[in-house]
């Protein structure tokens, strides 16, 4: 059975998308079989992927609206990973569900059949905790959180820590936090040094070993439409995924953690 993982974050511009998109691809890349989920009216990770989200039949609004089955809306990504896209609607849909009954668990109603036909279904979940973020984290059973080693982002990951508690209290008992991943890292910044050092001594292993770093072939690889393992796998920040995925596949099997990546020492 596949596992459901939410990225999540209610600070923007962290790489929250980057991350879901290239952990996608990443995966594949290692043979698993995944769907990612853009569950973000802005649908950067749909168009990341690939797929035009002005020309969508079906999308994640009319999924969660029960207006059409999942498995009728998912795309297959020139990436080799399948994609349940989303984009403007999803606020529409957002807004409809306030109104109905169990209004949390609509996706993880639509996601469950899905489990036995994917090894892993990602999650990328808007910039808010509102209702879109409350059905994801209700669905998941677990929780990747990018975030940049600043202060501010320390005050962020505090109201999010606070949300996944209250969702597992009250409708998800398994819910957990996966890891915490640094993404957009600079080591020659001490205050990214510090924040990383304070993270470290709360999270312990929770802690991605993982660094993203920043890079420019990272950024550039959306505009065309393609994750960062096709756009450039030898660059800094393709290394750092696929060293994501792998990171995860092996706390999955148990295995020890290797040393730290090249990008966490560059």
């Amino acid at each position: 059975m596949g596992r459901i993982i939410a990225i999540a974050n209610q600070k923007g511009g962290v790489g929250k998308t980057t991350t879901a998109v290239n952990l996608a691809a990443a995966l594949t890349e290692a043979r698993r079989k995944v769907l990612l989920v853009d569950l973000d009216p802005q649908g950067n990770a749909t168009m990341a992927s690939g797929v035009d989200k002005r020309e969508l039949e079906n999308s994640g609004c009319e999924v969660l609206l029960e207006e059409c089955p999942a498995e009728a809306a998912i795309v297959k990504t020139h990436g080799g990973f399948d994609l349940l896209p989303g984009n403007g609607d999803l606020t529409a849909a957002e807004l409809k569900l306030m109104e109905a009954l169990a209004r949390e668990h609509r996706l993880r109603e639509q996601l469950e059949p899905l489990r036995d036909k994917y090894h892993y279904i990602l999650i990328d979940c808007p910039p808010s905790l509102h209702l879109l973020t409350i059905n994801a984290l209700t669905a998941a059973d677990g929780v990747i959180v990018p975030m940049q080693c600043e202060y501010f982002a320390l005050e962020g990951l505090s109201a999010l820590t606070d949300t996944i508690r209250a969702v597992k209290t009250r409708l998800n008992p398994g819910l957990e936090i996966e890891g915490v991943l640094r993404t957009m890292y600079d080591v020659r910044n001490n205050l990214s040094n510090e924040v990383s050092s304070q993270l470290q001594q709360h999270f312990g292993d929770r802690l991605y070993r993982t660094v993203v770093p920043r890079n420019v072939r990272l950024a550039e690889a959306p505009s065309h439409g393609q994750s960062i393992v096709e756009y450039d796998r030898a660059s800094r920040g393709g290394i750092a995924y696929l060293g994501l995925a792998g990171e995860l596949l092996r706390r999955e099997r148990g295995a020890p953690a290797p040393k730290p990546a090249a990008a966490e020492r560059a």
